[in-house]
């Protein structure tokens, strides 16, 4: 099963974080099509061939997914896509 882990450090308040965790959920919502819901400081998503989560905790972001076979081919492509997103709205 293909898939990646991205992390990055943040000073950001928690709220902050979780401002744009959730934009981040929203954007894969509108790319991708999957849906996602809140389970403490972790937001899960999942969608066709797609299953992964984002928590944040200790000063550090963490985004962990899975993807199906399908799904794999693009992993480079929402690898990047969730790569920029952290850079441009996490600090």
């Amino acid at each position: 099963m293909a898939g990646f882990r991205l992390t990055k450090p943040y000073t950001m308040s928690k709220d902050d974080i979780r401002e744009a965790a959730e934009g981040l959920a929203s954007s894969l919502q509108r790319e991708h099509g999957v849906r996602s819901r809140w389970d403490g400081d972790t937001v899960k998503i999942k969608g066709a061939g797609v299953d992964g989560k984002l928590s944040f905790h200790d000063g550090l972001i963490d985004v962990n997914v899975r993807l199906g076979m399908l799904a794999g081919l693009f992993q480079d492509t929402l690898k990047t896509e969730v790569q920029r997103y952290l850079d441009e709205n996490i600090s």
